[in-house]
């Protein structure tokens, strides 16, 4: 009989992290309890499933900070961005036709970006898109300009900026791209699905906001989308009057209860998380540059910092090489890493978050991800250390051979 596979040594947490054991037993101890009720009926079964969903949608109000009455369930992070943006657009549109423009950042994850592209492709909806500076940073005057561009501010139904970039780590300044939005009467959706558990959350600041289990320890297929009282997007899914109306479907009683779970323990932690990671990240980095292997870091980086990148994000750009080769040669030794998002993995062009912040095209292509998490520690930044120089040699050889042929 085979034995256990080989441990790999894990980086790539912003793709998904290890369950907690946590959340594990709360999941586990729900599904036996309520397995039997829908949350919907209203049968002593039905009430007591509900109130583990209220329960629930109050410990995650309470860490994200808004009220329970702000908080739709969600499957995860690429649901509640559609609905925030697709049903945040038509919403705003049919109160005003005029408002027919989406202000939006050039480095979103696709769950956006894909959502804007439909709206364009069928609705007529119209894009002006914001461009950050070289670390990734979408300045709150460079949104204040998008705004005021393409007919004004009376013609944008909604504006998009994410609260930290899911590729290079990048934190936004939230707060002031808020301020800016709200001064001209632009509601603003973030995705900080990233953001949750590394950097302080508060979800008050924007009119939607979205964040999912997966990443911070809860189960897949959780999330929830934070929508403030006054808005009232139109639902995706039709077929009952579920969360506010906004999101018909039989609420999954158990993954509702492990995704409050692991947004508290997330928010709980995060001080003490961050500050373990960057210092895991730090050693990654000075390490990787101590190479001499020409590598260049992306986005804002100083040792110790958590506000301005995500604690356990790590951004390389390796010259002469193409990323993907890189992944492969160090999976087979051991390291599991990404090139980019895990939702554009085995697409073959560059990033284009990289291109957005000015990344020359080649460049972009020699690019790895390294993100750390619960259970990463110093023998992983080890491992990673000792494995990349032959990738890298490897990885050169087929680059220059393939250019050659």
């Amino acid at each position: 009989m085979p034995g256990p596979a080989p441990r790999h040594t894990y980086l790539d947490h912003a793709a998904s992290t290890p369950v907690l054991d946590e959340v594990v037993e709360v999941v586990a101890r729900t599904m036996r309890d309520h397995g039997l009720g829908n949350p919907s009926s209203l049968h002593a079964p039905g009430r007591a499933a509900r109130r583990v969903v209220e329960e629930s949608r109050e410990r995650v109000a309470q860490a994200l900070g808004v009220s329970p009455s702000e908080v739709v369930f969600t499957s995860g992070g690429t649901e509640g961005d559609n609905l925030a943006v697709k049903g945040g657009y038509a919403a705003r549109v049919a109160a005003d036709p005029r408002r027919d423009r989406l202000v939006v950042s050039g480095i979103e994850h696709h769950a956006v970006l894909d959502a804007v592209e439909h709206l364009v492709a069928t609705q007529g909806a119209r894009v002006t898109w914001v461009e950050p500076d070289a670390d990734g940073v979408v300045h709150p005057a460079v949104l204040d300009d998008a705004l005021r561009a393409d007919g004004g501010p009376g013609t944008v139904a909604l504006a998009s900026v994410m609260w930290a970039n899911n590729e290079v780590g990048t934190v936004q300044p939230v707060a002031g791209l808020a301020d800016v939005a709200h001064g001209h009467d632009v509601p603003l959706h973030s995705d900080a699905v990233q953001a949750l558990g590394q950097v302080p959350l508060d979800l008050s600041r924007v009119d939607l906001g979205v964040v999912t289990g997966h990443k911070v320890g809860g189960p897949v297929g959780a999330g929830a989308v934070t929508v403030r009282r006054d808005l009232s997007p139109v639902p995706l899914v039709h077929g009952g009057g579920q969360e506010r109306r906004l999101r018909a479907g039989t609420p999954d009683t158990a993954g509702i209860a492990g995704l409050a779970e692991a947004v508290c323990l997330a928010v709980e932690r995060r001080a003490g998380h961050a500050a373990y990671l960057a210092g895991l990240r730090d050693a990654l980095v000075t390490g990787a540059l101590a190479l001499d292997l020409g590598i260049t870091v992306t986005g804002p980086w100083e040792p110790g910092d958590t506000t301005r990148r995500l604690a356990g994000n790590a951004h390389l750009r390796v010259p002469d090489c193409e990323g993907d080769s890189l992944l492969y040669l160090l999976d087979a030794a051991g390291v599991a890493c990404s090139t980019s998002s895990a939702c554009t993995a085995g697409v073959p062009r560059p990033s284009h978050v990289l291109l957005a912040i000015g990344v020359p095209e080649e460049e972009a292509r020699g690019a790895l991800r390294l993100t750390l998490g619960r259970g990463s520690t110093a023998a992983d930044v080890a491992a990673f250390l000792a494995a990349l120089p032959e990738a890298v040699g490897r990885a050169r050889r087929a680059h220059a051979a393939g250019r050659a042929g």
